[in-house]
């Protein structure tokens, strides 16, 4: 399936998954900090819309759903019946989270039974709440064997919007400045230059960002994401179709 290209958020936000995240990390978000807390009753059962794309391989699936930028839930997944049940968790209560609402993404391991060349239907739950989405089958995706450690990317069924799973620092994850469509088949990710202070930890962790881009010239033909700034020197990655 060809990539979306007629975005229709404005002013999409990106955000960073992190398992374990620690607060060394000195670039963050804006927002008033809040505490993150279970919903009100009036919210328990409500729907929401979610977002999937297949990342590293077909290894690895990043979920997108929308809330604080800071606080990312953790993902469970697991398979059966033809369908990946997936469990979101919410950071502990005593979280301090931004107030803003923009698409952050929770990644998860491809459960053992899917096949990302077929495709999965997925089912979301989040705490009050769940959604659903399908990852269409991409041939060259397969489960199994271990990651290369490389940048890969993946489009969710958002128009415009695509995942970027990186590996390193799990305090220091890459923050977006830009991203624009530069021919009919690249698009340029700019990440924002560290700040010369920032503290981070020396493992080797996956880190997804959300972002999208307002068009792809042409439909059919497979885009690539070419990654800039920051730690990353024009690196082109192919951007799974979804």
């Amino acid at each position: 399936m060809a990539p979306r290209n007629r975005i229709t958020l404005a002013g999409l936000g990106l955000a960073v998954l992190l398992t374990g995240v620690l607060t060394a990390c000195a670039t963050g978000s804006g927002g008033d900090p809040s505490t993150a807390g279970t919903p009100s009753d009036d919210d328990a059962g409500e729907s929401q819309e979610v977002g999937a794309a297949w990342l590293d391989g077909g290894r690895m699936i990043g979920i997108v759903t929308q809330g604080s930028s800071t606080c990312i839930p953790t993902a469970e997944a697991t398979y059966a019946n033809d369908v990946m049940t997936v469990t979101l968790t919410e950071p502990e209560e005593a979280t301090a989270c931004t107030q803003d609402l923009v698409p952050r993404v929770s990644l998860v391991g491809t459960p053992e039974g899917v096949d990302p060349a077929a495709g999965v239907e997925i089912e979301v739950t989040g705490d009050g709440w769940s959604g659903d989405t399908d990852l269409e089958g991409v041939p060259d995706l397969a489960v199994g064997g271990e990651t290369d450690y490389l940048p890969s990317a993946g489009w969710t069924d958002v128009d415009g919007q695509f995942v970027i799973l990186t590996w390193g620092s799990s305090s220091c994850v890459p923050v977006v400045e830009n991203t624009e469509a530069t021919s009919a088949t690249e698009i340029t990710v700019t990440f924002a230059t560290p700040a010369e202070d920032q503290v981070c930890t020396m493992d080797m962790a996956p880190r997804g960002t959300v972002t999208a881009v307002l068009e792809v010239e042409d439909e059919d033909a497979q885009v690539f994401a070419i990654l800039t700034g920051a730690e990353f020197d024009n690196i082109r990655i192919p951007i799974s179709p979804n």
